[in-house]
């Protein structure tokens, strides 16, 4: 096992952060986990890191909806 720093707060991350760390976690999990505990471990991480960038996703698409004042007028 590698010393490796404690994750980040999830809260903290920008969505580039939680993105590449999810990629990380899911690629670690199709690898197959030494212990179950780890895999759980990754399996909540992934999770909270997927939740985080959909509300970074939600955001943005309100300020782009913002943005376009008038367009649901359009449709």
């Amino acid at each position: 096992m590698t010393d490796q720093p404690a994750p980040a707060d999830v809260a903290e991350l920008s969505f580039e952060q939680a993105r590449d760390e999810l990629v990380r976690v899911v690629a670690e999990l199709e690898q197959g986990a030494p212990t179950l505990e780890h895999s759980l471990a990754l399996w909540e991480r992934g999770e909270a890191l997927a939740a985080r960038c959909e509300e970074w996703l939600r955001g943005a698409k309100s300020r782009l909806d913002a943005a376009r004042p008038g367009a649901d007028e359009d449709e």
